[in-house]
């Protein structure tokens, strides 16, 4: 198996658990946050709808420089965008990877800040780490957000205490 199937395979198993926390976030407490150091609801949601992105900067460039590209936060008003914005770039991730070698897949690609080395990865360990990981990490986080406003939490991997 060529490892871009691998990655598309998780990728696709990974965003039906993630359309069903965004389909969860209430409109009306987008502006909540559970402590003043917190990213609100509406950011963390917006957040976790965009990192498919990183599929494809990482597939395009050999390496992402935090000092020399500016990241633009954009706000969704609700859910219908949230979901959106995530399926358009899952589509986009999947098409990138659809025409990713295995070679290129081992290629080294670099996440800088500056002169700063962050890190120095194979593209392979990097989607899965910059992308597939922090979907599923703020995807926990989400969850606990949801908990503490009463919101039914959906079971990702099997029920949740929500389901019977």
């Amino acid at each position: 198996m060529a490892i871009k199937d691998a990655l598309i395979a998780e990728l696709k198993q990974e965003a039906s658990n993630t359309r069903k926390m965004l389909e969860r976030v209430p409109t009306n407490k987008f502006a909540w946050k559970p402590h003043e150091k917190s990213m609100t609801l509406g950011r963390l949601a917006s957040h976790i709808a965009e990192i498919p992105l990183w599929v494809k900067r990482t597939l395009s460039m050999e390496e992402f420089d935090f000092a020399n590209n500016i990241l633009t936060r954009k706000r969704y008003e609700d859910n219908d965008a949230l979901l959106m914005v995530f399926n358009e770039k899952l589509k986009e991730a999947i098409d990138c990877l659809d025409t990713a070698s295995d070679e290129a897949l081992n290629e080294i690609y670099t996440l800088r800040r500056g002169e700063q080395v962050l890190t120095k990865l194979p593209r392979k360990v990097l989607l899965r780490n910059f992308t597939l990981n922090h979907i599923v990490h703020h995807r926990g986080q989400l969850s606990v957000y949801l908990r503490l406003i009463d919101i039914p939490v959906p079971g990702m991997y099997g029920p949740s205490a929500d389901e019977s």
